[in-house]
C-alpha cells in the first residue's frame, strides 16, 4: 500500500461525464452488532443497484456501460477476498481505469458509496490522520524486529539478530532463531554465559544497531515510531536512536502476532 502517493492521485482526480469514480467505504466488522449476519453484502448490493437503476432511468447509456464495468470489478474483489475481510474495505475505482485503490483494513468505517466525478476522501483522510505510516521496533535481548504499518495494515517486517561470533547484527527474512546466543559457527552458547555476556555488552551492541533503525525510519518515512521491550533493553535502544520515539512500551512482545502487536502498542 503506497497510501500517500494514492492520496495525492485521488486528490487531483477530476473526471468529466460519462466518466466517474466509485468511492466505497464498507463496514465489514464482524464484531459490529449491525454486521452479525454479513449485512454488508446487502448494503453493497443495494447501493450499487441504486446507481445502476438511476443511470438506466436517466438513459445515460455510455455512463451505465462504464458503471457496470466498475461494479463487476468491485464485486469480483469482494468475492475473491470474502474470507480475508477484517473491519472495513475502502475502494476507489474510476471508470477510465486510471485509479484502482482497494484495501482491507483493521479500522471500522461508516458504510457509504458514491458515484460521481470526484472521489470522496473525508473518511480516508480522517483514518490517515489517526493511523499514519508507523514503525514499531520490538527488542528482545539479541533480537530486534521492526513492523511497518499504515492504516493498521502491515506493509513490511524485518528481523535483526546479533551474531555472537562477529558481533554484527544480521538482517534476515522469516522468524528469528529460537535459540538465543547462536553464533556464525552454529554453536550454542550456554544461556547463563550468554546472558552475562549480553548484559555486559548490551549498550554497545544496541548502539551499533541504532543507525540502521534510524536509516530505515528515514528511508521509509515513518511518521511515528513505537518501541517495545523489557525496560532496560527498550530504554537503552531508544536512547541511541536519533529519531524521536513517540512511545516506549515496557512489554516483551517480539514473538507475538504482528496484528496483536499493533493493537497492544498503538491501541
Amino acid at each position: 500500500m503506497q497510501l500517500e502517493e494514492n492520496r495525492k492521485d485521488l486528490q487531483k482526480l477530476r473526471l468529466e461525464k460519462p466518466e466517474s469514480v466509485l468511492t466505497m467505504y464498507l463496514n465489514t466488522d464482524p464484531s459490529d452488532p449491525d454486521q452479525q449476519g454479513g449485512e454488508w453484502k446487502i448494503q453493497l448490493k443495494n447501493s450499487l443497484s441504486s446507481f445502476e437503476n438511476y443511470l438506466k432511468q436517466s438513459d445515460e447509456k455510455e455512463e451505465l456501460k462504464k458503471f457496470k464495468k466498475v461494479r463487476e470489478k468491485v464485486e469480483n474483489f469482494m468475492k475473491e477476498n470474502q474470507k480475508n475481510l477484517k473491519k472495513s474495505v475502502i475502494i476507489f475505482a474510476s471508470s477510465d481505469e486510471s485509479i484502482w485503490f482497494a484495501e482491507i483494513l483493521q479500522m471500522r468505517v461508516e458504510t457509504i458509496v458514491y458515484w460521481q466525478e470526484t472521489p470522496v476522501l473525508e473518511q480516508l483522510d480522517k483514518l490517515y490522520e489517526a493511523f499514519p505510516k508507523v514503525g514499531i521496533v520490538l527488542v528482545q535481548q539479541n533480537q530486534v524486529k521492526t513492523i511497518e504499518a499504515e492504516l493498521g495494515a502491515i506493509l513490511e517486517t524485518k528481523h535483526y539478530e546479533l551474531d555472537i561470533d562477529t558481533e554484527d547484527w544480521r538482517q534476515f527474512a522469516g522468524p528469528p532463531s529460537a535459540e538465543a546466543g547462536i553464533g556464525r559457527s552454529g554453536k550454542k552458547v550456554q544461556t547463563d554465559q550468554f546472558d552475562k555476556r549480553f548484559e555486559a555488552n548490551q549498550k554497545r551492541w544496541y548502539k551499533s544497531l541504532a543507525p540502521s533503525l534510524d536509516k530505515l525510519a528515514k528511508d521509509h518515512q515513518w511518521q511515528k515510531i513505537y518501541l517495545a521491550g523489557e525496560k532496560g533493553e527498550a530504554d537503552d535502544l531508544a536512547s541511541y536512536m536519533q529519531k524521536e520515539i513517540d512511545s516506549i512500551s515496557h512489554q516483551n512482545i517480539l514473538e507475538h502476532d504482528e496484528h496483536e502487536v499493533i493493537e497492544k502498542v498503538i491501541g
